[in-house]
């Protein structure tokens, strides 16, 4: 299908975009990479009456170091954040996991702003915030507010980004010392995850100090696996503690029925991959 029509701008300025948003009012759309947007448009499933493309605003791309944070500009790509080493250094879940999203040409052109901003259950980067305990920028016309990744969240296809409110920068904390891994189920390379576990390990001495657990396509967001994250908090490092722990990964999820899986065949991968993650986070 062919998009209904639409007026286009392309700022030069987070200013230039927030005034843009502003006049737009709830039927203007911001336009990052275009990796969700573009085929919602094709089915036209939305219609706005104007694009806001953030391509032209240079200073909402690249990594740079703030302190003990990664400030990762939200035009960043896929490609840029796996491959920065910045970010495999300092918050290595975060590359790994971009690196598995979709194919490489959607790797260079789909941006980490614009995945966390689409806000799908089934994408892999807002699970990878809620497990790094990432902070997100926004910029609206009274200025710029920070929000939490727990709060960004808050429905299916649903964030904190108010209609005149563009997302400048996601702010990583450093996970020195940490191990982590992503566990994803899915039918094939380029496909959305029928369950993935993102898991964060700190251990001490053969016991696991302190761990957060992700877990992506399980709720109508990205959802902290807490009921894990209890039982692994002085476990011994070894498969078959973390694999206990772990089998209750499905507790306050709420996952769907369709024709990929089955609600309870969800539960049952997020007990598994949940094992799984942990355990190659944990170095066992």
């Amino acid at each position: 299908m062919i998009p209904v029509a639409f007026d286009y701008l392309r700022p030069a300025s987070v200013d230039e975009a927030v005034a843009a948003l502003a006049d737009g009012g709830e039927d203007a759309k911001v336009l990052a990479g275009g990796q969700s947007l573009i085929p919602v448009l094709r089915l036209r499933l939305s219609a706005p009456s104007l694009l806001v493309d953030l391509g032209g605003v240079a200073q909402l791309r690249g990594v740079r170091e703030e302190g003990d944070a990664l400030s990762i500009g939200a035009m960043t790509t896929h490609d840029e954040v796996a491959s920065s080493p910045l970010v495999r250094r300092h918050a290595p879940l975060l590359a790994a996991m971009a690196a598995t999203i979709g194919d490489r040409q959607v790797r260079h052109r789909g941006t980490l702003g614009g995945s966390l901003s689409h806000a799908d259950p089934a994408a892999d980067m807002p699970a990878a915030a809620a497990a790094l305990e990432a902070r997100y920028v926004l910029a609206g016309p009274s200025g710029r507010r920070v929000v939490s990744a727990a709060d960004f969240a808050v429905d299916l296809f649903t964030t904190a980004l108010a209609d005149d409110e563009v997302l400048v920068e996601i702010q990583v904390p450093k996970m020195d010392g940490w191990g982590s891994h992503y566990e994803k189920f899915h039918r094939m390379v380029q496909a959305w995850a029928i369950v993935g576990v993102a898991a964060m390990v700190r251990r001490t001495d053969g016991v696991i100090e302190s761990a957060r657990v992700t877990l992506t396509n399980m709720g109508p967001t990205a959802l902290r696996a807490t009921a894990v994250e209890q039982a692994l908090a002085g476990c011994a490092a070894d498969r078959a503690a973390i694999e206990e722990a772990c089998s209750v990964a499905a507790e306050g999820t709420s996952p769907i029925d369709d024709l990929t899986a089955s609600a309870e065949y969800r539960r049952h991968l997020a007990r598994v991959l949940a094992g799984r993650a942990v355990a190659a986070a944990a170095g066992v």
